[in-house]
């Protein structure tokens, strides 16, 4: 056999698979809050600056903007958010924080630890981490371009 077609020897399937089960390790702890996961981005992102146009948040989530979109209209109608035009450009659509999303930082606050403990092992510690970002950076920078 043919060992580059061997799937131990794929980089992208155990990039696959790790994305994967960590995204299952955010079910339970977002679930509750009635989130998804891709929910969670999006109220991260607006957390970090709120009152943001559609097309800022799909590219920080690198993500098409027909891709958000539909993700933006269900939180819209769960009251996590409002999306309304743009005051110079009517097309634009800005993207807020009601009460209830900003509230629900305060509610997820052991999410981000609870999950970075999960993920601690022997080859990722709490000092490996930044290093492991920087490669998995240049991983994604790499398919961008």
């Amino acid at each position: 056999m043919d060992e580059r077609f061997k799937l131990d020897n794929q980089l992208c399937f155990r990039l696959y698979t790790a994305s994967r089960l960590l995204t299952q390790a955010y079910h339970p702890l977002l679930s509750e809050h009635g989130l998804t996961y891709p929910q969670y981005l999006v109220l991260m992102v607006l957390w970090e600056r709120d009152a943001q146009p559609v097309n800022d948040i799909a590219k920080r989530l690198l993500l098409e903007t027909n891709t958000v979109t539909p993700l933006l209209k269900r939180m819209e109608a769960e009251g996590i958010l409002t999306r309304t035009q743009g005051k110079k450009d009517a097309r634009q659509m800005i993207v807020k924080l009601t009460k209830k999303g900003r509230d629900l930082q305060q509610k997820l606050t052991a999410v981000p630890e609870t999950v970075g403990r999960a993920v601690l092992c022997k080859s990722v510690t709490p000092e490996t981490v930044p290093g492991l970002f920087g490669m998995l950076d240049d991983i994604i920078q790499n398919l961008k371009d």
